[in-house]
């Protein structure tokens, strides 16, 4: 009995997903009455029935990775033909019944409209998503940073996910685009990948050629927990990434000094000897030096404001990903993308992601590969 909540929200999430789409390309266009009705509604009952058992077969114990591969896109590709039969409802369907335009011509007009608008941004969004990432620079100031510390590099890359799509290739040309930007510091904030280090660690292993003046530090985010988080700290470590397991290095360059700290995710509280601490992330720490705080999830943030630290570094939003995700991500989450300030001293960059998750759409959501440029406030 403790799996029937479960088992209803599986099955209602789909009925959701499934039930508009069909109302508005199968049966109010067709008015139920003819072969292309029973077509489309068989079509999409076997989606509906098909989309779950996919996502289980392939996230289940099985992890199948073909099943999942077909599961997640079947997920965004619904994901995106819900939210435009939504708008196309609401807004198209509203105009033309403003317009006098009646039936059956509205209801094909919203239907040809909705599907050419979620094929064009499906095929979009699939290039977006696996496109090697835009660089976007973003200057930072920071309170108490020494003036030998002007103008440091930070490349953070976070959220690959590597997993069940080979993405060999993708991960050497995002190492190739890292060290184009001559990182001093270069960071991973976490789901770095979904499965285990022996099924992943040929897509992660290119990560071992970043090169960064003044150290490689990583965190886990909480997909490495669905996992093997201790595993994926040993191999990270193995390839010459310093992993921030609730602790922090002390960086010195040109007579200067600054913390660089990270804590583990919050998923990590149910196994031994993980879950965030900072306050054991930070201790010993001189509190005259400016603390950069890799966590990530931006939700984070309460603790590294009541703690000073200057700047936190997040992932875990991926922007949304698929519009309009990112308003679901902000019910959750204090900030979905960008640079923000939270209380008198401390700022929080949260990066939309390197790779994705799931889905292999990106939707008005680009990923990102961060340089964050250093300077004395």
């Amino acid at each position: 009995m403790k799996y029937v909540p479960r088992l209803l929200l599986a099955l209602a999430i789909p009925a959701v997903l499934f039930l508009l789409p069909w109302w508005t390309l199968v049966a109010a266009p067709t008015e139920g009455t003819s072969t292309l009705f029973w077509l489309g509604t068989a079509i999409t009952v076997l989606g509906y029935v098909g989309l779950p058992a996919a996502m289980f077969l392939g996230h289940g114990p099985k992890q199948s990775d073909i099943a999942s591969m077909v599961g997640d896109t079947a997920l965004g590709v619904m994901w995106v033909l819900f939210s435009w039969s939504a708008l196309g409802n609401v807004i198209l369907r509203s105009a033309l019944i403003i317009a006098g335009v009646d039936n059956p011509t509205r209801s094909h007009t919203v239907a040809i409209t909705v599907l050419a608008v979620t094929a064009v941004l499906v095929a979009w969004g699939i290039y977006e998503a696996r496109r090697v990432p835009r660089v976007r620079t973003v200057d930072v100031a920071i309170p108490g940073l020494g003036a030998g510390l002007d103008g440091l590099r930070m490349v953070v890359i976070t959220d690959t996910h590597y997993a069940a799509l080979d993405r060999l290739r993708w991960s050497e040309r995002v190492v190739d685009v890292v060290n184009a930007q001559h990182p001093d510091i270069a960071c991973h904030a976490g789901d770095l990948a979904d499965g285990s280090v022996i099924k992943r660690r040929a897509q992660v292993d290119p990560l071992g050629k970043v090169e960064a003046t003044l150290g490689r530090f990583y965190i886990t985010g909480n997909h490495e927990y669905f996992g093997d988080a201790p595993g994926w700290i040993d191999h990270m470590q193995s390839i010459g990434w310093q992993p921030l397991h609730n602790q922090h290095e002390l960086i010195t360059h040109n007579g200067e000094q600054l913390i660089m700290a990270g804590i583990d995710d919050p998923t990590g509280v149910g196994m031994e000897g993980h879950g965030p601490n900072l306050s054991g992330a930070l201790e010993g720490v001189d509190s005259a030096l400016p603390v950069i705080l890799l966590a990530h999830q931006p939700r984070q943030i309460t603790d590294a404001v009541a703690a000073g630290v200057a700047l936190q570094i997040s992932g875990h939003t991926h922007g949304g990903q698929i519009w309009p995700f990112h308003y679901l991500v902000r019910l959750e989450q204090p900030v979905v993308a960008g640079l923000s300030r939270h209380g008198d001293r401390t700022q929080l960059y949260t990066s939309r992601g390197t790779g994705f998750w799931g889905p292999q759409l990106r939707v008005f959501a680009p990923s990102e590969i961060t340089v964050l440029v250093l300077h004395p406030a």
